[in-house]
């Protein structure tokens, strides 16, 4: 039996305070046991502007961000999943928002980059998000080989497009990482409502960790960071502020679920 953890932050504009709480935690998190742990969406950096990341952007296989996700798996020996940082694109003016996932030795066996773009104008309120403009949306879904079984990664909007998950389940995901920011007004309507729905609809356990509180753009995101186990059972969470969550991931739970209420080979479409 392997444990996971969620990482919980409200990152601002200040990578290197970013990386020293991000650090922070992921030393907690082990403390506590935890053989892999996921980063939330934007754990590095979230600035003023949707734009502001461009001059972060990496290439691939090097840089400061890249090389901490690195240094933490292997000083930890544990397997990492980097939330997202932005790395570069084919395109001029765009970064892809990118997941990498580092095994015990801090070698990157995994990259996700997310596919579903937040383009939306909130309703009830002001708030409108164009991460198009900036972004350069991925293809591919990912699902790699862990300790902690068949691990799929989605990020944030990801969670709203339930075939995302078929297409995963179907390369024997076992596991979801779903590093995320949502808004305070999205959170309330539907995070624990996506997030548990992942969980029954795929027979899996869901790692979902999310940025909570109050950034200097002036955006407040939800947290309540969670761990959900194959039968939708939130097994912990946190609701705002910086910390993380955990539990243990059981192999004999997911099959025994899977056998004895065989949802996933019921499927017709």
């Amino acid at each position: 039996m392997s444990r996971v953890a969620a990482i919980q932050l409200a990152s601002g504009p200040h990578i290197s305070a970013n990386l020293l709480e991000t650090e922070r935690l992921i030393s907690q998190a082990v403390d506590g046991g935890a053989d892999l742990v996921v980063l939330p969406e934007n754990f590095a950096f979230m600035g003023e502007r949707e734009s502001d990341k461009l001059e972060l952007a990496e290439q691939p296989g090097g840089g400061r961000l890249q090389d901490f996700l690195a240094g933490q798996a292997s000083r930890h020996r544990i397997w990492l999943v980097g939330g997202t940082i932005p790395m570069a694109s084919s395109k001029p003016g765009k970064v892809r928002a990118c997941s990498l996932t580092y095994n015990a030795s801090g070698e990157q066996v995994g990259r996700y980059d997310k596919i579903h773009l937040f383009d939306v104008s909130v309703p009830d309120s002001e708030e409108r998000y164009f991460e198009s403009e900036s972004i350069e949306p991925g293809t591919d879904v990912t699902v790699i080989d862990t300790p902690c079984g068949k691990l799929g990664i989605a990020v944030c909007y990801d969670l709203r497009f339930p075939e995302m998950f078929r297409k995963m389940l179907d390369l024997g995901m076992e596991t979801l990482a779903v590093p995320s920011a949502f808004t305070a007004i999205t959170g309330r309507a539907h995070w624990e409502v996506l997030v548990r729905a992942r969980a029954i609809e795929n027979l899996c356990y869901v790692v979902a960790a999310g940025q909570g509180g109050y950034h200097v753009s002036g955006r407040e995101t939800f947290g309540n960071s969670m761990v959900v186990d194959p039968w939708g059972v939130v097994l912990d969470r946190m609701n705002r502020g910086a910390g993380f969550v955990a539990a243990d991931f059981d192999p004999v739970r997911v099959r025994t679920v899977r056998q004895t209420f065989p949802t996933v080979q019921h499927r017709r479409f």
